[in-house]
């Protein structure tokens, strides 16, 4: 008697089953993946990242070695912790990861993916890159505002002296310094004022900007476990979705006055970022039509990125340099002889001090503003130190562990800008020593205004004012501890004290 043809379905179903799963469980077999901890189900090593990502897994890296894997709930994550890994994924084979994943703040906090940051790489990125480079950030037009940022800076200094010797939360002063200039270069005004029509007031614009920045850069368990992303266990997609709104509400409003100005104007010039970004959505013959999501998506990344970056280093700088009042000396004495005592650090001056360049340098050394470059994800199997790395596996390259590594470095852990003196490791994405804006297509587009502002915030700090602890608060007091975000500030803002060191009539310029 023949077999029911439901039986021969159900056999050749289950034989098929087998097959697969033996094939994939041999293939897995047959790969040599880095070394790590053992997964644990489900969680894979989430168990193992505390509050401070980057030094558990730099913790995991002394043991396991400077290339590792790791598992975050679903997915393999390889960690590169030493400047030849770092090398590897981010020049040798670099288009290969050029690609960013998925997460929930890509898709929530920059309009689906629309910014340069976590947009895929694909004709959109590529356009969006050579957009920021070319027209945004180059030479010629950051030269063109440089007295913009000049005018700040006499701002900032003129505002620290009126509060000479009253203990200051620094970094709230270096926020607004960079958050004015980038405003006015980005946006044509300060868009952010204390007046009864602002659309938002400064002290709630810095922290929409905190919060992006922490959301960039959180563990978000939905992104690793993708079942559990609806539960939203941690609250943040909840805190991503708010922030959202508020950034369109106020991007909504920068275009808008833009969008009237410019048909108010018969073949209006671009005065600022924005007016650029415009004009290029009328083209017709970009690759890629950028829409009005976009626009508000790289005008996001302008403020954020310019803004951050310079406040978090420098605060950081001050405070290492607290610590250590004979190398504050020493650079004081180096301004005061290249510049005198009769007027300002201006951005031209700073080649000529190689000393307060030093200290920038050994600040985003020991202090990178991220200290786990952004995720990529591997787009094609490879083999990077004879490892293989299948595809779709998400690749950090830990900074923070490079910046500490004996191998790069004589003694990591103390701060010591002598070591730059007379050499010629750079800020530029070529030295994987010191990579504080990236490196490869994936790099910081607008690093070369970040370290602009960077230098001569630090080198006027230095130069106008005393800087002292308050309440007498001794140096060993000081708190270093970080923040973890897509930027890692400090924990504790440094509380200060400045004391005017030049002649009064140069503050009230």
């Amino acid at each position: 008697m023949e077999a029911p043809t439901w039986f021969f379905y159900a056999t050749a179903c289950l034989t098929t089953l087998v097959l697969i799963l033996l094939s994939r469980r041999l293939r897995c077999r047959k790969l040599n993946l880095p070394p790590g901890p053992k997964p644990w189900p489900i969680i894979g090593n989430l168990n193992l990242i505390g509050s401070l990502p980057h030094q558990s897994i730099h913790a995991l890296s002394q043991k396991y070695g400077p290339i590792m894997q790791l598992r975050f709930g679903s997915f393999p994550v390889v960690v590169g912790s030493s400047v030849d890994m770092a090398k590897a994924f981010l020049k040798t084979h670099d288009l290969t990861f050029a690609s960013r994943p998925r997460t929930a703040a890509g898709k929530y906090t920059t309009y689906n993916y629309s910014d340069i940051t976590w947009s895929q790489y694909g004709p959109y990125w590529r356009q969006a890159r050579k957009i920021f480079l070319i027209e945004l950030f180059s030479a010629k037009r950051l030269e063109s505002y440089e007295y913009i940022r000049k005018e700040e800076m006499n701002a900032f200094l003129k505002g620290l002296y009126l509060s000479s010797n009253t203990p200051i939360t620094l970094k709230d002063h270096l926020s607004t310094l960079s958050l004015n200039g980038i405003s006015r270069m980005a946006l044509g005004k300060k868009y952010m004022d204390e007046s009864e029509n602002a659309i938002v007031s400064p002290v709630e614009f810095k922290k929409m900007l905190d919060e992006l920045f922490l959301l960039n850069g959180v563990l978000n368990i939905g992104d690793s476990i993708p079942w559990l992303d609806f539960l939203d266990l941690q609250g943040y997609i909840k805190r991503m979705k708010a922030l959202s709104k508020k950034f369109d509400r106020f991007l909504e409003h920068v275009l808008d006055e833009h969008n009237e100005r410019r048909k108010r104007v018969k073949d209006s010039v671009a005065k600022d970022m924005v007016d650029v970004l415009l004009k290029l959505a009328d083209d017709p013959n970009l690759d890629v039509k950028l829409e009005r999501h976009s626009v508000k998506a790289f005008t996001q990344d302008l403020i954020a990125g310019g803004t951050e970056s310079s406040a978090v280093t420098v605060e950081w700088a001050i405070s290492e340099l607290l610590k250590k009042p004979e190398i504050f000396k020493k650079a004081t004495e180096e301004i005061d002889r290249v510049i005198g005592r009769e007027r300002w650090v201006e951005e031209k001056d700073i080649d000529n001090l190689p000393y307060v360049n030093a200290i920038a340098k050994e600040t985003m050394r020991l202090h990178p503003v991220s200290p786990m470059l952004a995720p990529r994800i591997c787009r094609e199997d490879t083999k990077i130190a004879g490892y293989d790395i299948p595809k779709d596996t998400r690749v950090f390259v830990n900074t923070w562990t490079i910046g500490r590594d004996p191998c790069a470095w004589d003694n990591p852990n103390v701060f010591c800008p002598e070591r730059f003196i007379g050499k010629s490791i750079d800020i530029k994405g070529q030295d994987y020593e010191l990579l504080p804006f990236g490196s490869g297509r994936r790099m910081c587009p607008g690093y070369s205004l970040g370290i602009k502002v960077i230098q001569s915030s630090l080198a006027n700090l230095l130069h106008g004012f005393t800087w002292k602890l308050p309440d007498n608060m001794k140096k060993e007091d000081l708190n270093m501890e970080e923040v973890f975000g897509l930027s890692t500030p400090k924990k504790t803002p440094l509380l200060v004290l400045a004391e005017p060191r030049l002649p009064v009539h140069l503050y009230s310029q």
